[in-house]
């Protein structure tokens, strides 16, 4: 099966207790995994101030990941996204072009060498 990489970005209810929203992020990570997917990095930028008002939102928490998945996934996650209550916004863009898929490598390699390091001091 070929694997494509994909970065996701989802903004969740920013109302939601620290609890609640470990446990939204956990049912995300899950879903990805047991969809065949792997997340390579995740990034929580916190709690934001959005662009424009959302339903009358006007903050979101936010979360970025970077996953190596299969092509079915995303159709699977982002339907996911759409029903799951504490997600009210999402976009997911395939990376495409092979220098961009050559820098996530180079900046995974990088954060694996950092943790060892750290490891052996």
């Amino acid at each position: 099966m070929s694997y494509n990489y994909y970065e996701s970005v989802v903004i969740i209810e920013p109302t939601l207790s620290e609890e609640a929203l470990n446990e939204a992020l956990q049912k995300i990570r899950d879903k990805i995994a047991t969809e065949g997917g792997e997340i390579l990095k995740e990034d929580s930028w916190g709690r934001r101030k959005l662009a424009y008002e959302l339903n009358k939102r006007t903050e979101g928490y936010y979360v970025f990941f970077t996953i190596k998945a299969p092509p079915t996934l995303i159709k699977k996650l982002e339907d996911f996204y759409r029903l799951y209550e504490p997600v009210f916004k999402f976009m997911t863009v395939k990376l495409k072009k092979k220098a961009e898929i050559e820098a996530l490598m180079e900046e995974l390699r990088g954060v694996q060498e950092e943790k060892e390091e750290s490891l052996n001091v």
